[in-house]
Parts: structure tokens; C-alpha cells; sequence
């Protein structure tokens, strides 16, 4: 029987304006847990600059290409793999930045380390971001169609529970479904596009219809509620009805992710679903 490895690994992401929070994923970096130095260290850093340079046209690639390089000789050496390690985790907070420490176990680490960053670093070959910008960024229904992509790239499609349907906790004339949802332990998880572009009815009633159906869920499934409204990743933040919904959101405990941070969401959805 093949021997499991512990692995400990985080994202890189380039930052252009932290104020706006915004960020795109560059690279991933994974190690073996308790290595000291040894065990397995490997790396991916993209090539693919287009996600990058849609949310910054002015990314300096040579830059962070070179950065990249540099990282990648420095895991490869034992000696200077702790200190590199630690100079990151320590320094990066500029334009690069790091995610916090993620953990899987698995018995091919160079696999692993390629099929998350297939996933969490580079671009899925059904989500053509170039395409969708040079189209309509924003709205619900560009949301739902970017959350759809990311969800059977990330392998979760057939785990997830879609069109959950509100009736249940109101009455039987309501149409209104919640886009996606899983049961993870004793919390059943529910993503819903949302605009904050296009601000109309369906935005500011989303909050109010959580405020109501969220404590007859938990009654009836026995499980509690989590709420994370997915949004673009550009919206006017001075806006009044933006700020608005945004309020009502925090009030019904609410989650917030930008678009963005779908690969994220997808890759806990299969590791809760072990999927």
C-alpha cells in the first residue's frame, strides 16, 4: 500500500490595490508537513497572465515571472527551502501576498500539487475570462454562469445540491431557489448570485428573504444555515443601494465573496465533500 504524504500548502496572489481587495491567484507552493527541510517541496507558477492583466492592464509579468524563478531554485535547494519559507510568510504583504495555510494528505504530492493548481491557480478551459470581460462582467446570470464553471472544474457538479428551493420554509407559491448548497457536519452551505452591479429588486430582497427563511431552515433540517452571497468582482462600493444591501447582508450574517474567490469555495466544497 502506497504511503500517504501530509502536505501543507498556500497561494500565492498578486495584489494590485489592496484597498480594493482584489487579488488573482500566481502560484501555489506545497511541502511536506514536519519536513524539516526535507520531504516533498514543489511548485506552480502560472504562464498565463491573462486573469492578471483583466484586473490590472499595467501587471508587470517580467517582474513576478522573475520572482517566480527565484522561488522555484530556492525550494529545490534544502538548505535554503526553511529560509525561503520563512522570509515569505514573514515579508510578502505587498503586491504579492499569501493565503493562509491550507493541508491535504495524499499519496502522489507532484499529482496533488498539479490538480490544485489546476484548479485554484490557472484558468479553466470552460471559463474564458477574456471572453466574458470583452462580453457583459456583470449581473446575476454572468455570476451564476462563472459559479457554475468553477464548481465542475473543481469536480464538486454532481455533489452539489442545485436550485434549492425555498417553499419549503414559506409557502408553496414561492419560486424562489437558492443557486447551489452542500450539508457539511451540521451546516448545510447556500451560494446565491447576486449583483451589486445591477442593483434591482432581486438584490435588495435577497437579505430579506434569508431574515425569513433562515430560522425555519434550520428548524426543519436540523441543520444550521450559512448564506454567501457571490458577487462581481468590480462594483461602484460608494454606491448607496450597494452600501445598502451590503448592511442588510452583515445584519443577516451574510457572506460576501467576489467572483474570484470561487476556485477557493470550489476547493473547500471538494475537500468537505471529499468529492
Amino acid at each position: 500500500m502506497t504511503d500517504k504524504h501530509k502536505l501543507e500548502y498556500f497561494l500565492l496572489r498578486y495584489v494590485p490595490n489592496a484597498v480594493r481587495e482584489e487579488f488573482v491567484n500566481i502560484g501555489l507552493v506545497m511541502t511536506e508537513s514536519g519536513g524539516d527541510g526535507g520531504g516533498f517541496a514543489g511548485m506552480h507558477f502560472t504562464k498565463d497572465w491573462r486573469h492578471a492583466r483583466c484586473l490590472d492592464p499595467n501587471v508587470d509579468v517580467d517582474v513576478l515571472e522573475a520572482l517566480g524563478r527565484e522561488m522555484e531554485q530556492k525550494l529545490e535547494n534544502a538548505q535554503q527551502r526553511a529560509l525561503l519559507l520563512h522570509e515569505m510568510m514573514d515579508s510578502y504583504s505587498g503586491a504579492v501576498q499569501l493565503s493562509s495555510m491550507r493541508y491535504c494528505v495524499a499519496e502522489e504530492p507532484a499529482r496533488e500539487l498539479k490538480e490544485l493548481a489546476s484548479r485554484l491557480v490557472e484558468i479553466p478551459a470552460a471559463w474564458n475570462m477574456e471572453q466574458a470581460r470583452a462580453a457583459k462582467t456583470s449581473g446575476r446570470k454572468w455570476i451564476h454562469a462563472g459559479m457554475t464553471s468553477v464548481f465542475q472544474s473543481a469536480g464538486v457538479w454532481d455533489f452539489l445540491e442545485k436550485d434549492v428551493p425555498a417553499a419549503p420554509y414559506t409557502n408553496d407559491t414561492d419560486k424562489f431557489t437558492f443557486d447551489f448548497g452542500y450539508g457539511f457536519g451540521n451546516e448545510v452551505k447556500l451560494f446565491h448570485a447576486v449583483s451589486l452591479v445591477d442593483v434591482g429588486q432581486e438584490t435588495r430582497m435577497f437579505p430579506l428573504r434569508v431574515a425569513k427563511i433562515g430560522p425555519k431552515m434550520e428548524v426543519l433540517r436540523k441543520m444550521r444555515p450559512a448564506f454567501t452571497a457571490v458577487v462581481e468582482d468590480r462594483y461602484d462600493e460608494a454606491d448607496d443601494n450597494v452600501i445598502s444591501v451590503l448592511a442588510f447582508m452583515k445584519d443577516e450574517q451574510i457572506g460576501v465573496a467576489r467572483l474570484q474567490e470561487m476556485p477557493e469555495i470550489a476547493e473547500r466544497a471538494r475537500l468537505e465533500l471529499r468529492a
